[in-house]
């Protein structure tokens, strides 16, 4: 019988994991890359799309936490062959994420001016991301559905299914951004801004319809709700809302990031913009192999299986940092031509190249820090994550950010505390690891 932390293994669950995960990032680096090359006024659309699609980020992660959780008891489950008592449980988590998405609708697209502004955004920014956002906001019903959905995929071991949908999400979007941002002469017109938000919105169906057939036809749930409470419902949203509290800090990190970075000028938070999608691009790239230790993690938990835990977590780390690697090797290659794919803007240019190297140097410690952060997920550890996390944006992040702002750095200081706030998440969850699981592997 093949071992469940064997490279084949691990790769059928963290491959096409990767490919899902970057389909998300790759929708919102084409439409910076679009966007930044529109002709009229390419500058404030390019930072008034980073700001919401920072937003965006923001509160779809920090709702979607119900994803991890799910895949998380679900793995456990499977791991100790009951699968059959969280068949209830599935359809009233998804049908809780779908009326949670029309919460966070209605109160975020009603304030949609005073979001922006405390983003330090004004003008044409601020009148940009309104109109973008108000477009943009329709689709979180479609997501959260769609990753909770996912999340059951993940929690059974299969990454297939979801990358299959990511990926036609991620070609209805490119396809539909060229036509609906530039149009075409006598039959589209150009859109500008908001064609890139329908295009979102068009993705972000198909991936939902996608999401849907593959639960019906290859899972054993489906979407009857049952008036029984399951039982495990109260331990899933409390997972959950450890989780939310964990995004909301990671959130808050890059809330704080943006709103310096727009104050210190429209230049510097365009170039912030590219900076930042590239970031959650490599994020989500190596999270591939966090998504693997999330899914194969919990299994084993379920099965109390501490051996092969432990090996789990040495392999997909060297799996993880070598990704790093190969992500930092070829943007070092291509240095100097990668800024020019979002924007042509001399001044936008000159910051972004000045700084990204910064982000470059950051990606083998991003990578333990997601690696063991999949991990923790799927053992359900939850509230550690949630503590690590205050700590890293609070003690860390902030007063790192609040003293490179007192010295002048600006984009340097942003992503310098970055890196420290990575440093302190990382060393915090090897730490824990180590001594929580290696005596139990002995």
């Amino acid at each position: 019988m093949e071992s469940s932390v064997s490279f084949k293994n691990i790769n059928r669950i963290a491959i096409p994991a990767i490919i899902a995960g970057i389909a998300e990032p790759l929708i919102s680096l084409t439409d910076i890359a679009v966007i930044g090359n529109v002709e009229k006024n390419s500058v404030e659309a390019l930072a008034a799309a980073g700001i919401v699609g920072s937003f965006l980020s923001a509160i779809i992660w920090i709702v979607a936490q119900t994803k991890t959780a799910i895949s998380a008891i679900v793995s456990q489950h499977l791991g100790a062959n009951r699968i059959h008592a969280v068949k209830t449980l599935i359809p009233q988590a998804i049908y809780f994420n779908f009326a949670f998405s029309l919460v966070i609708y209605a109160t975020t697209a009603f304030f949609a001016e005073s979001i922006f502004s405390a983003y330090n955004a004004e003008g044409l920014i601020l009148q940009y991301s309104e109109d973008y956002y108000q477009i943009r906001a329709l689709g979180y019903p479609l997501t959260l559905v769609t990753f909770a959905i996912f999340g059951v995929f993940r929690g059974l071991q299969n990454t297939l299914w979801a990358m299959k949908c990511s990926l036609a999400g991620a070609a209805v979007n490119v396809g539909l951004d060229f036509l609906l941002v530039y149009g075409i002469d006598g039959l589209i017109p150009a859109m500008h801004l908001k064609g890139a938000a329908y295009a979102s919105l068009a993705a972000q169906g198909t991936m939902l319809v996608m999401a849907l057939w593959f639960f019906f036809k290859k899972t054993p749930f489906h979407l009857k709700l049952s008036l029984n409470i399951n039982p495990r419902l109260k331990g899933l949203l409390l997972m959950a809302a450890n989780l939310f509290v964990r995004t909301a800090a990671l959130n808050f990190a890059i809330y704080l990031a943006n709103a310096y970075a727009t104050d210190y000028g429209k230049n510097y938070i365009a170039a912030q913009s590219i900076l930042m999608n590239i970031w959650l691009f490599f994020s989500f790239f190596i999270d591939g192999y966090a998504n693997a230790g999330n899914a194969i993690g919990g299994k084993l938990l379920g099965a109390r299986d501490y051996k092969n835990l432990w090996e789990l977590s040495k392999k997909i780390s060297k799996y993880a940092v070598l990704i790093a690697f190969i992500l930092m090797a070829i943007c070092g290659l291509f240095y100097n031509q990668i800024g020019l794919v979002f924007n042509k803007d001399v001044a936008v240019l000159a910051i972004f190249s000045s700084v990204f190297w910064i982000v470059l140097l950051m990606q083998p410690v991003n990578a333990i820090a997601f690696m063991f952060d999949g991990i923790f997920k799927g053992l359900g550890e939850a509230k550690y994550l949630r503590n690590l996390l205050l700590v890293a944006t609070f003690l860390g992040f902030t007063p790192a950010l609040l003293i490179s702002d007192y010295f002048g750095l600006k984009l340097y200081g942003i992503w310098i505390a970055f890196f420290v706030w990575m440093l302190i998440r990382s060393a915090g969850l090897v730490i824990k690891f180590r001594r929580k699981y290696l005596q139990k592997e002995v």
